[in-house]
């Protein structure tokens, strides 16, 4: 049984102000909460409609969880974690990836999922972008969350600090084909609608364009977390 306090706590974490009040987040899902726990999250309380052999648990019937979860179609536990604490210690040894206005969780949760897959260890978030900790983010990360990490700044000091090349994807730039990359470089993509944002365009060192195959294509742009995957596999394949 769920109190009404559970179930209220559940509820509010919804919210990004009763995230950061509350410094917890919820995560859904077997997978999910298993990578989490393996990469030392602490949780608060997990709820589970079945039994688990792997952390203390409360059991709870599958139509309650129903009805304080975020899925549509409800995984039978969830988790209240710890968000950890902010690091606003920088590594830039390694090739890294900052997003700039990014509001689609889905979209967000997509790209720390492709910068697990390659190995990018640190995402810098402008303050606007959705929250690493939304529910939507954290499922679409399907536990990558667990392992890279997102720093929300502000991308202007950064980027005019940065010590390597700073690429960034636009539709005016050199063509991502044959293009040679610094390892220790960072690719910017910018929001769903308006791309990257004039002031931080000043901070590119040279901007990536995806050339289309396609003779005559009438698309005019690529969904971000598509156009991150393309040149990530680019920046990654030499």
């Amino acid at each position: 049984m769920l109190s009404k306090n559970e179930q209220k706590k559940i509820r509010l974490l919804g919210e990004k102000k009763y995230r950061s009040k509350l410094g917890l987040f919820i995560a859904e899902g077997i997978k999910i909460i298993q990578e989490l726990i393996k990469e030392g999250y602490t949780f608060e309380s997990i709820y589970s409609s079945k039994p688990i052999d792997f952390a203390p648990y409360k059991l709870i019937d599958k139509p309650t969880l129903n009805k304080v979860s975020y899925l549509t179609n409800c995984s039978g536990i969830m988790g209240v974690f710890k968000i950890p604490e902010s690091s606003h210690s920088y590594k830039t040894d390694s090739f890294s990836l900052a997003v700039d206005s990014i509001s689609d969780p889905g979209n967000l949760g997509t790209i720390i999922r492709l910068c697990d897959w390659f190995g990018i260890k640190n995402i810098y978030c402008s303050s606007d972008t959705v929250d690493c900790y939304n529910p939507k983010v954290i499922q679409s990360t399907m536990g990558s969350i667990a392992r890279v990490k997102c720093h929300y700044i502000d991308l202007i000091p950064f980027l005019s600090k940065y010590e390597s090349t700073v690429y960034g994807a636009t539709l005016d730039g050199k063509t991502h084909y044959h293009n040679l990359y610094d390892k220790k470089g960072i690719l910017v993509v910018g929001s769903e609608s308006h791309g990257i944002s004039t002031e931080v365009l000043k901070k590119i060192d040279q901007s990536v364009t995806i050339t289309p195959k396609g003779l005559g294509t009438n698309a005019e742009s690529l969904n971000v977390a598509t156009a991150t995957a393309i040149l990530l596999s680019e920046i990654f394949r030499f």
